[in-house]
């Protein structure tokens, strides 16, 4: 899977990183190499918690989306 990340340079240093499919992994590093390897984790763990709340609601079904 890939997403699409958005880096700013923090004014009080290092980098602030973002997914922009998921807006509630942010995330940050004090070089751009760490806030890149700190978002992964928080992707990762977004959508763990996200699974685990779908099945707390009941049925769930995956479904492929592929882009045009």
């Amino acid at each position: 899977m890939q997403f699409t990340v958005k880096l700013e340079e923090s004014e009080e240093g290092g980098y602030t990183a973002q997914c922009l499919e998921i807006p509630a992994a942010v995330s940050e590093g004090d070089t751009k190499e760490e806030a890149l390897e700190n978002i992964k984790e928080a992707i990762q763990l977004v959508l763990e918690v996200t699974r685990e709340q779908a099945q707390v609601l009941g049925e769930v079904e995956k479904v492929d989306i592929s882009s045009a």
